[in-house]
């Protein structure tokens, strides 16, 4: 979990267009973060194998 001060921070609209920092919905992490379903890969792949993201399964071949 980020903190509480770096979550808040990045939600604040930015001066820049490219100061704009994306972070995690649920936890709040900065690295590692997937666009399309605005979280990072950690949450997704929780998600992802309960079955929680519509469109989402896990491969197996």
């Amino acid at each position: 979990m980020a903190k509480t001060s770096v979550v808040a921070r990045s939600k604040k609209t930015p001066k820049y267009s490219t100061r704009i920092v994306r972070r995690c919905f649920r936890c709040g992490r900065g690295r590692g973060y997937l666009r399309d379903f605005n979280m990072c890969r950690i949450c997704f792949r929780e998600l992802a194998s309960r079955g929680e993201i519509p469109g989402v399964k896990k491969a197996s071949w």
